[in-house]
């Protein structure tokens, strides 16, 4: 009999919300108070996610006003992306479920095949990178300019842009599907020395990522990349969706969560 799963549906919501929804699922399914999740979900306004060791000093504060721009800081690591016009999912299951145990690396290709399912079934010729990133990485803002390992390319460029928080008794990992308009907008968002610093990262940016319409020619509606990706999930990890809402603990949780942490500046402008 096929493992039952969550699918939760997430209506439009502010980056502090998707981020606080994300690790009160976490909390509940590693005391198995819910089952294991897939999560699909958008953002409105547009937000600026930095990851957890990321330097507040990176945002472009001015920039964030002026473009009626969100800032939250995720509870998984990378580098900052702006999430608009895109599709994200987060997996959430207990550290002990077959399809996230084992390293980190083994969790990252292994829920990778439900990624390149979902997007070929659309269409892209993508491929899994299997290479570690590059060092420039680390010192970038930008998460969006090279993939790691086991991120999903297309062209050689990176398409899904994921990262992973192993804590609590449990495993999320969430990601970012680019679906359309100008992936350079980051830039906008983040602090440079100078504006020719700017150019530059704007053009490594444009040169090593992509967005699905870019790669297809064609834009896809968020509904069609959000069905393609529960059908995929469904059929490479062998599993049964069964769509659901949160709990109302999971609801008191994440407004918790968004007053303690998410929308708190101890939180956001921490380092």
């Amino acid at each position: 009999m096929k493992e039952a799963w969550r699918l939760y549906i997430s209506p439009l919501a502010s980056g502090a919300w998707n981020m606080a929804v994300d690790e009160s699922i976490l909390e509940h399914v590693a005391r198995d108070d819910a089952i294991p999740t897939l999560r699909l979900y958008s953002w409105e306004p547009p937000c600026l996610s930095l990851g957890r060791s990321q330097p507040f000093s990176d945002v472009n504060k001015n920039a964030l006003k002026t473009n009626g721009w969100d800032v939250v800081r995720r509870m998984t690591g990378g580098r900052a992306i702006l999430h608009t016009d895109e599709l994200t999912y987060s997996i959430i299951a207990p550290n002990d479920n077959l399809h996230v145990n084992g390293s980190i690396l083994d969790s990252y290709r292994h829920l990778a095949q439900g990624l390149l399912a979902a997007l070929k079934s659309l269409g892209a010729d993508v491929a899994m990178n299997k290479e570690k990133a590059e060092q420039s990485t680390r010192t970038n803002p930008v998460c969006f300019e090279t993939p790691s390992a086991y991120e999903i390319t297309v062209n050689g460029k990176k398409l899904i842009g994921s990262a992973q928080a192993r804590q609590k008794g449990g495993v999320l990992q969430h990601g970012s599907l680019p679906l359309t308009g100008n992936l350079a907008r980051v830039t906008d968002a983040l602090s440079f020395p100078d504006d020719a610093s700017r150019q530059i990262a704007t053009e490594k940016l444009l040169a090593r990522a992509s967005t699905l319409e870019s790669a297809l020619g064609r834009e896809i509606a968020w509904d069609a990349a959000s069905k393609s990706f529960s059908r995929a999930f469904e059929s490479v990890l062998g599993i049964r969706l069964m769509p659901k809402d949160l709990s109302e603990s999971e609801r008191s949780r994440a407004s918790e969560l968004i007053q303690q942490k998410y929308a708190h500046p101890d939180w956001t402008e921490r380092i």
